[in-house]
């Protein structure tokens, strides 16, 4: 199979970036062929404000790039990841004027949000669900803190509803989740045209020991990740277990102020990935505290892998990823109080956690790991093109 993978690349590598190269990568070790069209957003300052927000709802340059592309290229498919700013929803009437099925791959919520999280001012926020025009992302300048950036992406959303982009011009969506798919199908997407398929370890890190005796945070460190949350919670379990944490981010020198302050607490800034595995392997348990819709959760998917269970907030969709009492524990968003009560629990029962372990990598095995990840996306391309 010939496919065009299509991404807007940010100008700070993140987890979408990763999970997409991951995906590319396991497509062409099946044999596959993959060809990448990709802009940047360091052209966003090239460009000037007016042109991308233009350019936001609709791209004549990627429109006239993608159809040339298909004209000289014999795809079966093109797999759309990621369109935002620069590349636009222009690319899915290219492909359809050239006769070729679009693949959608939802990562975030930014059809139906301007800040893609629904997060808002330290809690969810879905003000803007239901909505024809998704005014409140506007007034309250949910792209960056900008209002003129976030009319662009509220008129993108705007236009492209009233065209009935998101119903007709694309054949199946991709959501990491069935929570994400709900969230998908309550704001109006077709049910019969997404589907769910995870994110996945593309290589076994293999399975820790879990003899380290401290608790792992490895994420971006950010408002909605529920850092304050789980800082509280360690100011007041004392000398009961150390917490490792592994990020950086906008929250890094609260971070680094509260390693400072709490003894039982330490910072290690960003990571390589071999020793972020050994350092989760090794860990008693991973914390996963955010506080927003995530749309997957790598790091639980990760923590499987080392046979690691997770102690997480029951919200979104890592609720969904981790099993009560199998895989990991789970503790009322932003709850402090709850959160301590659940890492005593694990620091009180070793044997449940050590049952846990082998649940989890049980779990990773029958789930996440790379072939059953391709057979899903074989599935995913085989149901668009039979749709076109």
């Amino acid at each position: 199979m010939h496919i065009l993978s299509i991404h807007n690349r940010y100008q700070i590598r993140g987890g979408e970036d990763e999970s997409r190269e991951s995906e590319e990568r396991l497509l062409r070790e099946n044999n596959h062929t993959v060809d990448v069209y990709e802009d940047h957003n360091d052209r966003v300052a090239e460009l000037g404000k007016l042109r991308v927000a233009l350019r936001t709802v609709w791209s004549v340059e990627s429109y006239k790039i993608v159809r040339e592309r298909i004209k000289q290229n014999p795809y079966d498919l093109i797999h759309v990841q990621n369109f935002f700013p620069l590349i636009s929803p222009s690319v899915y009437y290219a492909a359809k004027a050239e006769g070729i099925p679009v693949v959608q791959s939802l990562r975030n919520y930014r059809l139906l949000c301007a800040n893609s999280f629904f997060f808002r001012q330290g809690q969810v926020c879905e003000d803007c669900m239901g909505k024809v025009i998704p005014w409140p992302g506007v007034v309250h300048a949910c792209y960056r803190d900008n209002r003129a950036g976030s009319a662009a992406v509220v008129a993108m959303q705007t236009v492209h509803r009233a065209l009935r982009t998101w119903t007709n011009m694309v054949d199946v969506y991709v959501t990491l989740t069935d929570f994400a798919r709900n969230k998908f199908i309550e704001a109006g997407l077709p049910a019969d045209k997404i589907v769910v398929k995870p994110n996945f370890v593309s290589t076994d890190p293999g399975v820790g020991e879990g003899k380290g005796g401290y608790a792992f945070f490895v994420g971006r460190l950010s408002p909605e990740k529920g850092l304050e949350t789980m800082l509280t919670a360690w100011s007041r379990l004392g000398k009961r277990i150390p917490l490792k944490i592994v990020g950086d981010g906008p929250l890094g020198p609260f971070v680094e102020q509260a390693a400072q302050n709490l003894p039982n607490v330490e910072w290690l800034g960003r990571r390589p990935l071999p020793e972020v595995y050994d350092l989760m392997g090794n860990a008693s348990f991973v914390i996963f505290p955010s506080e927003w819709y995530e749309t997957f959760g790598r790091v639980a998917v990760e923590a499987f892998a080392k046979g690691t269970p997770v102690i997480a907030a029951n919200i979104g969709a890592i609720a969904e990823l981790v099993e009560q009492g199998r895989t990991g524990r789970f503790f009322r968003p932003g709850d402090v109080e709850d959160l301590i009560e659940q890492v005593e629990f694990a620091l009180d029962h070793p044997d449940q956690m050590a049952q846990m372990r082998r649940e989890a990598r049980a779990e990773f095995e029958e789930k996440y790991t790379a072939d059953r990840n391709y057979q899903l996306l074989r599935e995913i391309y085989s149901r668009a093109k039979g749709l076109h």
